[in-house]
């Protein structure tokens, strides 16, 4: 495995307790965004979660915002939204909804969600009349059995 690779990801903070995002083992592939204040999510509701960060993602790269696992199994919280584009240099944000009925309460430095970066492509938009068929055709929603 390589330690060091030739993209960088500039992260500015906000705020002096921001907490760097980290990847809590070498392999991970989203990398931890802690909040910078005490947060509650108020049960059944949505609260966007500071993390007092700026980041500059590089070109040709996004930022996805997705849930902990831990945090949306054993609480209930989910990543809602979660797209950081690279031109953007604002804030990052974690947008969550609570699917329980009981609020939860993140203290300041606690992991709240993580990031992944990813290659984005922009494809040449074209209207058609027709598109190709396939095997799967219109079947949507539990078309494959699911």
């Amino acid at each position: 495995m390589v330690d060091c690779c030739c993209m960088q990801l500039k992260v500015k903070k906000l705020h002096p307790n921001a907490k760097m995002p980290s990847f809590a083992h070498a392999t991970d592939a989203g990398l931890d965004l802690y909040a910078v204040a005490e947060t509650t999510v108020p049960a059944h509701g949505r609260v966007l979660v500071p993390t007092g960060l700026a980041m500059a993602i590089p070109d040709g790269y996004v930022g996805l915002v997705w849930d902990k696992s831990g945090i949306s199994f054993k609480v209930g919280l989910k990543v809602i939204g979660g797209v950081a584009d690279a031109g953007y240099r604002g804030e990052i944000f974690v947008a969550l909804l609570n699917t329980t009925g009981t609020e939860y309460t993140f203290a300041a430095g606690d992991k709240v969600a993580q990031m992944l970066l990813q290659k984005v492509t922009h494809p040449a938009i074209v209207e058609v009349d027709s598109l190709e068929e396939t095997a799967r055709g219109h079947g949507s929603f539990g078309s494959t059995g699911a």
